[in-house]
């Protein structure tokens, strides 16, 4: 069954638009919340296991319960309805599915990097005069800069890949919410096996893109170490 660029180019460019925009809410949220759990404080457990739920919980489950919070009727969701800001079945949807997804492969490995970051060099920073903050922005932060980006490489091709979150907050609406992912399962679905291929040939194109990246990454941060 014969395809168009033009079936191929509407959800290539959506989920380029999604990861990209995913990539910024997951550097601006991730990154503090990684510092913050790499410390020890009263009520940790319950922040780590909110963050960590995507990756045990079926994606299916999380997507379904963020519908119930967002959802017109739900807690947030009524309160953004006054305000006529809707989510659901919306660009911010998908972006919001994306962000939960990756979330865990951003923050955990992140966090790892910054706990094992040398304690002698944070002192000195302090005795320097810099705060914690200053001392995050300035020093821990540029010195686990390739964790930062190997963590932010992950989380976004967990957030490409993404399935079951997005179909449930984007609905999977041709045109409009239908990212590579959903588009693959539309066209199996609809029997277009030689569009489905050639979408899922995107994905894996892609996929290792961010593998040779990832690698590059790797080896500079082994040469930096060694």
């Amino acid at each position: 069954m014969a395809f168009s660029w033009g079936e191929i180019a509407p959800p290539f460019l959506l989920s380029l638009k999604t990861i990209f925009t995913c990539s910024i809410f997951l550097l601006i949220i991730g990154t503090p919340l990684a510092y913050l759990l790499s410390k020890r404080w009263r009520g940790r457990w319950i922040v780590d296991a909110i963050v960590t739920l995507p990756l045990i919980f079926p994606p299916i489950a999380v997507g379904f319960f963020l519908l119930l919070l967002l959802g017109k009727n739900g807690m947030i969701g009524s309160f953004l309805a006054k305000l006529n800001i809707s989510i659901i079945f919306e660009f911010s949807g998908l972006v919001i599915a994306g962000v939960v997804a990756g979330l865990p492969l951003m923050v955990k490995p992140l966090q790892a990097a910054i706990e094992v970051f040398p304690k002698s060099i944070v002192e000195a920073s302090y005795v320097s005069g810099h705060g914690k903050i200053g001392t995050f922005m300035y020093v821990i932060l540029p010195g686990v800069k390739y964790s930062l980006l190997i963590a932010l490489i992950v989380s976004i091709a967990r957030a490409l890949g993404e399935v079951g979150i997005t179909l449930m907050l984007g609905g999977n609406i041709v045109g409009k919410t239908d990212t590579v992912s959903l588009a693959i399962y539309n066209a199996v679905f609809d029997g277009d096996h030689a569009l489905a291929m050639a979408l899922s040939m995107i994905l894996v194109v892609t996929s290792l893109l961010f593998f040779a990246f990832l690698n590059f990454l790797q080896n500079r941060e082994k040469r930096k170490l060694g």
